[in-house]
């Protein structure tokens, strides 16, 4: 029995996708619910594992192809043993040798062209549909014809190398823009002295590790921090939408994760309900899904405000950029050593900057300096964040 493979229900949000991984190829053996393809949207990767035990005897999109949701991209032989002959293999489109995928060589032989003659744009030179459907297209006027870049012969011993944009990165670069373009983006910053947190981290990091089976890390400080100053300035926690304003009354927080793919900003929800414990878990559990390409969209959903950590990569100062419709970001850096004047003397303490970029049109100079001193004042004094003052 022949099993179609189809790729998955795309969510709503998300047009199409595109092959990222065939982790098999025709002719290979398959297991039921082994990953067979992975199918990669501008937010999240898709698994497709094997119904069926058998062996895969058919691609129909190579890696890189473009696909619709319920679309048929390959084929899989249930029951079959690898190395032997399946009744069900497609029949060749010509004896020759035609570096396209089966769809795309019956194309070529339905339209009657010359493969040969027809110039691959896929990987490794593959043959696409686009190049077959550029091969019927009628010649452009010469006139028309955009003018080529001039091409820069590279001195010896210099290489290059191009590499396509994933989808992530490609939404990545359109929230980024778009984030510059449509909102009044401004940045204030302000300092901490990060000894408290540090000597209560010192003191009670094995006693909280043995308790909860996470360490204590700085982030479930931040959060909470975020919280309480939320809770002050709602304006913060709100978003625009056309002519109105959307106050949340809860607190769902947007953590920057790095992943090999890009960064993401999985969320955090009702923050206000959770121990430090409780944010330690989450945020390592969220972190794990990131690295594995396991984020789920609703992972990736929502979230009033964001925060990013890019001391964790040595950063001593930046104007990270507003998630948008959120109003706000905060950024953390680099916990460092440096002379500070106390009480008339000069003492070395570990500072840290803290950058909140907001947009002006709904956070004015007065809530957002407020909130930032909030934050400040509350790791300086982590009791506060127990006293709730």
């Amino acid at each position: 029995m022949t099993i179609e493979i189809v790729v998955p229900v795309l969510p709503e949000s998300v047009a199409d996708a595109a092959v990222a991984t065939w982790h098999k190829r025709p002719g290979d053996a398959v297991e039921r619910d082994e990953i067979i393809v992975e199918i990669e949207t501008d937010k999240v990767i898709l698994e497709v594992p094997a119904v069926e035990s058998g062996v895969l005897v058919e691609i129909l999109e190579e890696e890189g192809a473009t696909v619709l949701g319920q679309q048929v991209i390959g084929r899989l032989k249930a029951g079959a043993v690898a190395g032997e002959e399946t009744k069900d293999k497609p029949a060749e489109v010509s004896e020759e040798t035609v570096d396209a995928s089966p769809a795309v060589r019956r194309l070529i032989a339905e339209k009657g062209l010359d493969a040969s003659k027809i110039a691959g744009t896929g990987k490794n030179g593959l043959i696409t549909k686009e190049d077959v459907e550029k091969a019927l297209a009628p010649a452009a006027p010469a006139a028309k014809a955009p003018v080529a870049a001039p091409v820069v012969e590279l001195q010896p011993g210099r290489s290059e190398k191009r590499v396509a944009m994933t989808r992530l990165r490609k939404r990545i670069a359109e929230r980024l823009l778009e984030a510059k373009n449509s909102t009044a983006m401004l940045t204030t910053f302000n300092e901490i002295n990060m000894k408290p947190i540090m000597d209560i981290r010192k003191q009670y990091k094995d006693v909280f590790e043995e308790r909860h089976g996470i360490r204590l890390g700085f982030m479930s400080f931040y959060v909470k921090a975020v919280v309480e100053a939320l809770k002050r300035y709602p304006e913060v926690n709100a978003s625009i939408d056309g002519t109105d304003i959307v106050y949340h009354n809860y607190f769902d927080v947007s953590i920057a994760i790095s992943t090999p793919r890009g960064l993401v900003t999985p969320v955090l929800r009702d923050c206000d309900t959770m121990s430090l414990a409780d944010i330690e878990k989450n945020i390592r559990e969220l972190a794990l899904k990131g690295r594995d390409g396991k984020l789920s969209i609703e992972d990736l959903t929502g979230g009033n405000f964001t925060v990013t950590n890019g001391g964790v990569f040595g950063s001593l100062m930046s104007t990270p950029i507003i998630n948008p419709p959120q109003s706000a970001i905060l950024g953390m850096h680099k916990i460092q050593d440096r002379p500070m004047a106390v009480d008339g003397k000069v003492e070395i303490l570990p500072m840290m900057y803290l950058a909140l970029s907001y947009d002006h049109r709904l956070v004015d100079g007065k809530e957002s300096v407020g909130f930032l001193v909030t934050v400040k004042e509350l790791l300086e004094d982590p009791t506060r964040l127990l006293l709730d003052v």
